[in-house]
């Protein structure tokens, strides 16, 4: 589209795909309400993204015309209303509705809670975040699919530019969360940040500290979401605003040579990770995993003359590492961490396989170990394969390439998912009628070795021949009738 032409057309004919607005223009008249659609629904709408949550602006009561909203659709959910922001949020018909009127708003200097006024839609547009976010279209009557546009929003959609509608540093100091938002709009929409707003992130970094971690954690999930996540954490990196939330990151950055020997840059081989996987994968904790799989490498640096740079048991501290990242920036500490811990943990053992002897006994350790995760970890250990010479990727794939195999093989072959020993410590108990003691453990750890080691299949029969020669071993017999 041409921005000039852009502005000066009506967009009801956007505004008839949508059910919604027509039934909400119908109220706004009854109300006599100035009532405008704005925000990242125009924007998306424009860009041709996908959206959900549709923002309402109205002069006058935005919680009124929420309620009368939801009387006139019948709607079987309640109006969310919350008076101190003077907004009110309605779920229906698929949308998620938010209400407000539109207001001025002025902050101090040690909050990011304005203070709010009632204002004109002028004054609501100048309070928003970004200029592409400014943009509004008409869904009373007399302004029917009119769009206001007085901050150049549209310009700056075809010029994929991402800048504020006032002063950035007045913007980024009254509320800093909106420094990681640019980032996080330039990351989603592939925009680039003028240098001026760029330049004000920069200068107002320290502010972050007034924000909520659960806020910076939220925006920073959605970056990690983004089709090309590297994008914005160079930009974190670059503006400052990396090592104020993330200096575990900050710190893998660098390349460092020692007479002759060098190491690759953990930062951008990590954003090279991350990359690959977010290109075959979905999976936040998968890009989580993909963040921190090298997170330990500069607590383990290691320089030897001979051999030059190593970083033993990089994946052992790292795993350690995962729990206080996770505490840290107040993400999920159930299942997620385990599951990244678990990755972080393991990332190396299918690529050593891959440079050793591929025995059963380790596949099925390996297998074993990772559980339903197996498919992760390949996907991450296949993407932190990399180097600037493609030969000996290709050759270090091709070497992957058969481990994986074998790993499916043997995985497939020997029922390895979720495995079990069949032989239970009830069992070993009931056998040889002991009590719960360190002794029924080590009996059960041995079975479960020698079914992993290959020595028994899993099966009934020769895992309970198996326990009882453990058993002879120990002094122990069976009950009798066992």
């Amino acid at each position: 589209y041409k921005a000039e032409k852009a502005a000066s057309m009506n967009y009801s004919n956007l505004l008839d795909r949508y059910p919604i607005f027509e039934q909400i223009r119908r109220v706004a008249d009854q109300l006599q309400l100035e009532t405008y659609v704005v925000g990242g629904f125009v924007r998306d709408l424009f860009l041709q993204r996908p959206s959900k949550d549709i923002d309402i602006v109205c002069v006058g009561s935005g919680i009124q015309l929420a309620q009368a909203v939801a009387r006139a659709l019948e709607s079987p959910g309640e109006v969310a209303v919350f008076k101190n922001f003077g907004t009110a949020m309605l779920r229906c018909q698929g949308w998620d509705l938010e209400f407000v009127g539109a207001r001025k708003e002025s902050y101090s200097q040690n909050s990011r809670k304005p203070v709010v006024e009632n204002g004109t839609l002028a004054d609501d547009q100048l309070r928003r975040d970004f200029t592409i976010n400014t943009l509004a279209i008409g869904l009373h009557s007399r302004q029917w699919g009119e769009l206001v546009d007085d901050l150049g929003g549209m310009a700056d959609l075809a010029r994929q530019v991402i800048q504020t509608p006032q002063d950035p540093s007045v913007t980024f100091s009254d509320d800093p969360l909106r420094m990681i938002r640019a980032i996080r709009f330039a990351t989603q929409l592939r925009f680039t940040i003028i240098p001026e707003t760029l330049e004000a992130i920069q200068q107002n970094v320290a502010r972050i500290c007034i924000v909520s971690q659960e806020r910076i954690t939220d925006e920073f999930n959605k970056i990690l979401s983004a089709s090309v996540p590297s994008y914005g954490l160079k930009l974190l990196l670059q503006t400052g605003l990396l090592a104020k939330i993330f200096p575990e990151l900050v710190a893998l950055q660098g390349q460092e040579t020692i007479q002759g020997h060098s190491h690759k840059d953990v930062f951008y081989h990590t954003l090279q990770v991350l990359d690959h996987v977010a290109s075959a994968s979905d999976n936040l904790w998968l890009r989580w995993a993909a963040l921190l799989h090298d997170v330990a490498k500069p607590r383990t640096k290691h320089f030897d003359l001979i051999t030059g740079f190593s970083f033993h048991g990089h994946e052992d501290l790292g795993a350690k590492m995962v729990p206080k990242i996770f505490r840290k920036m107040k993400l999920p500490l159930r299942e997620n961490m385990a599951y990244v811990q678990k990755l972080v943990r393991l990332h190396l053992r299918p690529i050593v396989l891959a440079q050793d002897v591929v025995t059963d006994s380790a596949i099925r350790r390996l297998v074993v170990e990772v559980g339903d995760a197996l498919e992760d970890l390949m996907l991450l250990c296949r993407s932190d394969i990399t180097s600037k010479d493609s030969s000996r990727v290709q050759r270090y794939l091709q070497n992957f390439d058969r481990v994986e195999e074998k790993i499916h093989e043997v995985a497939a072959k020997d029922q390895l998912r979720n495995f079990q020993p069949v032989i239970t410590g009830e069992a070993i108990m009931q056998t040889f009628r002991l009590k719960p003691s360190k002794l029924v453990g080590t009996i059960k750890g041995a079975i479960r070795e020698a079914i992993l080691a290959g020595v028994i299949e899993n099966n009934y029969d020769q895992a309970y021949a198996y326990m009882l020669r453990l058993g002879k071993e120990h002094g122990l017999r069976p009950a009798a009738g066992e």
